[in-house]
């Protein structure tokens, strides 16, 4: 079994998008934890809050 994701849906997160993924979402990590983020692009420093946790990554939007 997988650890728990260590975010949750709901709460916010300060994060740096790191990558882009092929639809287009940036990509941040909390804790080697991937999350994805419409609207950003890599270098973005933002404030995000988790929508949907999954068991190997996470949605999230910016707020």
């Amino acid at each position: 079994m997988s650890p728990p994701a260590p975010v949750e849906v709901g709460g916010e997160y300060d994060v740096k998008i790191e990558d882009i993924a092929r639809e287009g979402d940036g990509i941040a990590r909390v804790e080697g934890f991937v999350i994805f983020v419409a609207d950003t692009k890599v270098g973005d420093a933002v404030k995000i809050q988790i929508d949907k946790v999954m068991r190997r990554f996470a949605i999230g939007h910016k707020i």
